[in-house]
């Protein structure tokens, strides 16, 4: 599989990363099956957070199913995230919380938890409006000294955001995890309607995939297959059918499936994106990860942009 130098600092990984949050619901053995199908596919980039899985179970059951199968540390590239805070029964969320203090003992759970020294990538969890641009610059600069983390980034800031806290920190911010996918298109919508009067002309991002191209920031793709954040899958739904009868039409012509045509066509976008998939299901891991060797023309590209509900002017 294709590899993606994240920020463009040297910190290489998979193109198609797999998102860990649902292995809260798997056991150590099927947990390590996923993880082995993974990298016989390609996979080598593991995306964790402290809060998937109640007291960071996710992070937990893939560290055990590492160590049951003896991947060496050095064949992965690990990212957590951090900075949603919860209860202490972890039963309802009470905001975001950027302090030092908060940072630094979620990082050190989530080492625990996957049994590891260190992290390749920490991404601030969603935007929290009373961070400390400064505070968090100097979190980072101990995170790294300790080695405990490596790089850094964020998810779901705008560019605003982003601006503001790399103006303290010398750590390049270089992520940005944001929702995309065929039916959650924002980030590209506003600039086909740009100078125009319509609805799809408001730009709800600030610009973000232009900043992020700007500043070599790689935007990692989450929730690829879904329209919102909760709910089902695009794929095979009946609210979708002229989507997903184009997928087919493709998926028959590249002989994969709908799955890996729907991550073909965030990849082909010239931003070069890193796609996070969630399933735990290996075979449809498998199939997924054919996405990486598809090229999608512009025609075909615009095409399911179209099929998909989107409107062009």
């Amino acid at each position: 599989m294709k590899q993606l130098d994240l920020g463009k600092i040297g910190l290489w990984g998979s193109e198609i990363s797999l998102g860990c949050m649902r292995m809260r619901d798997l056991s150590v053995e099927d947990a390590a099956i996923v993880l082995r199908t993974s990298l016989d596919s390609g996979i080598n980039f593991f995306d964790h957070a402290d809060i998937y899985g109640e007291h960071g179970l996710a992070e937990e059951i893939f560290g055990k199913a590492v160590k049951a199968l003896g991947v060496k540390r050095e064949d992965m590239k690990l990212q957590t995230k951090c900075g949603i805070q919860k209860s202490p029964d972890q039963k309802r969320g009470l905001g975001f919380n950027f302090s030092k203090a908060y940072i630094i003992s979620c990082v050190e759970g989530s080492l625990k938890r996957l049994q590891v020294d260190y992290v390749d990538l920490l991404a601030l969890h969603r935007p929290d409006t009373l961070m400390e641009p400064e505070e968090v610059a100097a979190t980072f600069d101990i995170l790294y000294r300790s080695g405990k983390v490596r790089h850094f980034g964020v998810s779901n800031q705008p560019p605003g955001q982003m601006a503001l806290l790399q103006k303290y920190t010398d750590h390049k911010l270089i992520v940005n995890q944001l929702q995309f996918s065929l039916v959650h298109t924002g980030m590209i919508d506003a600039g086909f309607h740009a100078n125009m009067k319509t609805s799809h002309s408001v730009d709800h991002d600030g610009g973000i995939l232009e900043y992020c191209r700007l500043h070599d920031v790689t935007i990692q793709a989450w929730s690829p297959f879904r329209p919102a954040v909760h709910g089902g899958v695009f794929i095979d739904n009946p609210e979708y059918i002229e989507l997903n009868a184009k997928l087919a039409e493709l998926a028959e012509q590249y002989r994969v499936t709908k799955d890996a045509i729907a991550a073909a066509w965030i990849l082909r976008h010239p931003a070069k994106m890193q796609v996070i998939i969630g399933s735990m299901n290996p075979g449809r891991i498998e199939k997924i990860s054919e996405a990486a060797s598809i090229s999608l023309s512009h025609e075909e590209w615009y095409a399911l942009y179209l099929a998909a509900g989107n409107m062009l002017p």
